[in-house]
């Protein structure tokens, strides 16, 4: 309720009408644009040798039913986002050459604050917060393609994506409300999943300050994310229902139900002030609130004698299996980006600091404890609570992340040499900073989090710290020839790790070694541009991605299965080459991208089924050979604008001692071929109708490529989805669209079961 009055009093501040005289400085200087300019400064100083896509404001209005921001870049070439319903929190990106457990080979910034979530290196905690942004205030989004800049980080090997969000000149107002309903059919839950959302913004120029507030609420209902399922034919004694199938390594499996059933209840706030120092600085601050309140229930399909549902996942009554699929999320996260910027003919400046904190982030779970030894009195430990008794409370547990975290720094500059401008020499300092903290408690009652707290279960702690110096040199040899050199080098340290377990009813805390690390990354890029828009770019970079603090202390448990923490892991070093051939024009582009990515120490996450857990391993070199093609055409035939992609890539395991069997295997979640195409059609200005695909070849979980059963859960399938999108803007402050995801109803598994056909409807008014 604090953080709902806080943002309307913000909003109604904001609302102000702009003096006359404000209005009239601004209509005398039309280019005092603080998006425009802040955003061509930055760019300007990074300038990076890359591969670019970019989608725009217009085209994400006209042609994605974007209830998100992840959304917008599903079109974008080689490009996965594993959204697996609305409402995601847990949505990482997979590129040309890495996979969705991948996350933390992506660099994802939103005006200028990074929502890369570098604390992880998988699909949980390590996804990006997408939610931060919402995509009515894009203005647009650059992706860049391999590490070939010195102004990023390691963690760029796979992509760079820079979302740039709108900033007024004057007074404005928008206001947009959504609906979405997905009909979901899969073994015994059939349901219909609806979802809404509504986002409003203000923002108005005063001068040389310019405000802009917005809030967003989403409540969303998913489909499954989970099967509870046992192994073999037969269902647990003394119950009936259930259906057979087979895993993912084909064997007899009972699927007994479905778990994960999330009700979302999700804001986002947002501030934006920027204010113009003198006519050459800005200083500007972005404030992000997002809060989340999540249940998952489970839905069984299995009977007792008695004809009630049973939950039943063993002989002995135990209910483990649907237990870990219930549960509560109750989340407040703060971020803070602050800027201050300046420009001359010759020098650009930029210092960016930015600081993300979990202020509050607990998960209850009713999970049965096995543990022995310990009465309720003294800890709860030992206590079963078995579903459907749970249902109403009871002993369970409650894992807190309150102080987990990251905070960036980043000092850059670009400085014109030469009469004519032959040198453009950027330079930077960087500084970041991880942090962990996660424990588990038992908790008296698992559906009030202010009962009585029992023992430590467990405890994982650390820290990551990276420092930075970089350079690059933009060197126009000839009119048409221009080398780009460029060097970056990190010192990296992790420290402060210790890991605390329950073992019966004593706690054991082991204190982790302290690791350092420093590497030079060198990059290099020659661009020839010819006649008729046509142009050619080799690119070499190397990179370094070092481990991040959850793959080095966090201990986490789903369920049955146990994630392990490695606190010895090396650094991955990437070496990346591409060749790249562009054809521009006023039409659009044509491209063909050859790349070549070689990663020793290849850090990669795999199940060890005798002992259900995951952990982290370095392998010893990985190879990923592919071509790219991306068309962007408008006006194809007149009044349709077409774009699309083709990526195959052969990545696999090149060399691996620890695990033979690997060796000439495609890697995880990167299947051999991948691609898009978006058809629009304007059958008059107001109008914009829609037609796009999505396709992925097979992907496998396993290193050794041996889950033969791709479509089941916890397998890796091939999907082809097809999306509509029609778009009608009935005047300047009034529009609204309709749209389907999913048409052909593919059922498909990414792990997880993803969405099946689902319906969108959109109203949007401005001012």
């Amino acid at each position: 309720m604090k953080t709902s009055l806080i943002a309307l009093s913000l909003v109604l501040c904001l609302a102000t009408p702009a003096f006359a005289d404000e209005a009239a400085d601004a209509a005398e200087n039309p280019d005092n644009s603080i998006l425009v300019i802040g955003q061509k400064q930055s760019d300007t100083i990074e300038n990076a040798p890359s591969t670019r896509a970019q989608v725009t404001a217009d085209t994400i209005a006209t042609t994605v039913n974007a209830v998100s921001t992840e959304d917008t870049l599903k079109y974008l070439p080689s490009l996965v986002i594993r959204k697996r319903h609305i409402g995601d929190n847990f949505a990482p990106i997979a590129t040309r050459t890495s996979g969705l457990g991948a996350s933390a080979r992506s660099l994802i910034y939103a005006d200028g604050a990074l929502l890369s979530a570098l604390i992880g290196n998988n699909n949980g905690n390590g996804s990006p917060r997408w939610t931060l942004v919402t995509p009515e205030e894009i203005e647009w989004a650059d992706v860049l393609y391999g590490p070939f800049s010195a102004a990023y980080s390691g963690n760029s090997i796979g992509t760079v994506v820079n979302i740039t969000t709108r900033l007024p000149d004057k007074f404005e107002a928008r206001a947009t409300a959504l609906v979405n309903l997905q009909d979901f059919s899969l073994y015994g839950t059939q349901r219909t999943l609806p979802t809404s959302q509504f986002s409003s913004s203000i923002g108005n120029r005063f001068g040389p300050l310019a405000l802009f507030a917005s809030v967003t609420r989403t409540e969303a209902h998913s489909q499954p994310i989970s099967f509870t399922t046992i192994t073999g034919t037969a269902n647990p004694a003394g119950t009936s229902g259930g259906f057979a199938d087979l895993n993912k390594l084909g064997q007899p499996i009972r699927v007994l139900g479905a778990g994960g059933l999330e009700h979302h209840v999700q804001d986002t706030y947002k501030l934006k002030v920027a204010l113009d120092l003198t006519p050459n600085i800005r200083a500007t601050y972005v404030l992000g609130i997002w809060t989340d309140d999540t249940q998952g229930d489970v839905d069984s399909y299995l009977q007792s004698t008695s004809g009630t549902a049973s939950y039943k996942t063993a002989a002995s009554g135990a209910t483990t299996g649907f237990n870990s699929a219930v549960y509560t999320r109750d989340a407040l996260h703060l971020s803070h980006a602050l800027s201050l910027s300046g420009n001359t003919p010759k020098l650009d400046w930029q210092v960016v600091g930015t600081l993300y904190r979990y202020t509050h982030d607990w998960q209850n779970n009713p999970s049965p404890d096995t543990a022995t030894g310990t009465t309720v009195a003294t800890g709860f430990i030992g206590t079963r609570n078995d579903l459907p008794a749970a249902f109403a409370g009871g002993v369970g547990t409650i894992q807190k992340q309150d102080g987990t975290g990251w905070a960036t720094l980043d000092g850059k500059a670009a400085l014109k040499l030469g009469q004519g401008d032959e040198h453009f020499l950027s330079f930077g300092a960087h500084f970041d900073r991880e942090t962990l903290n996660a424990r588990t408690f038992t908790l008296a009652n698992w559906l009030d989090s202010d009962s009585a707290l029992g023992q430590l279960r467990s405890a994982s702690h650390g820290n990551t710290r990276t420092v930075a110096l970089w350079a690059q040199d933009e060197v126009k040899l000839t009119p048409a020839l221009t080398l780009t050199l460029g060097g970056r080098y990190e010192w990296w340290r992790a420290y402060g790790g210790f890991n605390t377990a329950l073992s019966t009813t004593v706690n054991s805390t082991i204190l982790q070694g302290e690791r350092q690390f420093d590497g030079f990354s060198p990059k290099a890029s020659l661009e020839w541009k010819g006649a008729n828009g046509f142009s050619v770019r080799l690119s070499a970079g190397q990179a370094w991605r070092t481990p991040t603090v959850g793959e080095l202390y966090q201990t986490t448990a789903v369920g049955t299965l146990l994630t392990n923490p490695n606190p010895g892991l090396l650094p991955e070093r990437a070496r990346s080459l591409e060749l790249a051939l562009v054809k521009q024009d006023a039409k659009g582009t044509f491209r063909v991208s050859l790349f070549n990515e070689v990663i020793d120490n290849a850090l990669i996450s795999q199940l060890n089924a005798a002992t259900n857990s995951t952990f982290v391993q370095n392998v010893d070199r990985t190879r990923a050979l592919g071509v790219e093609l991306a068309v962007d055409r408008r006006d194809v035939l007149p009044d349709f604008d077409l774009s699309a992609s083709l990526t195959y890539a052969d990545a696999i395991t090149s060399k691996d001692t620890v695990f033979p069997a690997a060796v000439g295997k495609l890697l995880p979640s990167v299947p051999h071929w991948k691609g898009n195409l978006v058809l629009s059609w304007r059958p008059t200005p107001q109008v914009t109708l829609t037609t796009a695909a999505r396709f992925t070849s097979r992907n496998y979980a396993n290193l050794a490529n041996d889950d033969t059963v791709g479509n089941t859960y916890q397998g890796f399938y091939k999907y082809f989805v097809v999306d509509a999108r029609a778009t009608f803007r009935v005047n300047d402050h009034f529009d609204f669209a309709i749209g389907v995801d999913n048409i052909n109803n593919n059922k498909y598994f990414l792990f997880h079961p993803f969405p099946q056909r689902h319906f969108t409807a959109q109203v949007g008014w401005k001012f």
